[in-house]
């Protein structure tokens, strides 16, 4: 109630870890809720992450988010390649694309990576349906 009343839009992002299954009770609540524990700079985690969202997708929609963590894109701990497939797995997802990097010391790569407006246009596509 207090952030509506301040009568500004105010993006509130829940975190929990996903413990108690956020995405079945989160959206009258929240804009995003993270459905998973933190995820780490390899590609492994970032897998994991991915694959414990998916089933959650009937919960996405505008409004209201599954958020399986950060990117860790630029992070260097990953390939350039398995990065664009970080960045484009969280912009199918619908995910919030919440840079977890230095912006000031991004490399061109990792700008690009960022930056590329196809894939934005996948996560901001009004229908807001998560790939599954």
């Amino acid at each position: 109630d207090a952030l509506n009343g301040t009568g500004k839009k105010i993006f509130y992002s829940m975190c929990e870890w996903g413990v108690d299954d956020p995405s079945s009770w989160a959206k009258p609540v929240g804009n995003s809720w993270r459905t998973t524990s933190d995820i780490k700079n390899n590609w492994w985690s970032m897998v994991t992450r991915a694959d414990l969202n998916q089933p959650l997708w009937k919960a996405a929609g505008p409004g209201g988010w599954n958020d399986p963590d950060m990117l860790e894109v630029g992070n260097y701990g990953m390939t350039d390649d398995e990065y664009r497939a970080h960045f484009s797995l969280w912009a199918l997802m619908k995910a919030p694309l919440l840079i977890g990097c230095d912006i000031t010391t991004m490399d061109a790569t990792t700008t690009s990576i960022l930056m590329n407006r196809h894939v934005i246009a996948i996560n901001q596509d009004p229908l807001g349906v998560q790939g599954h």
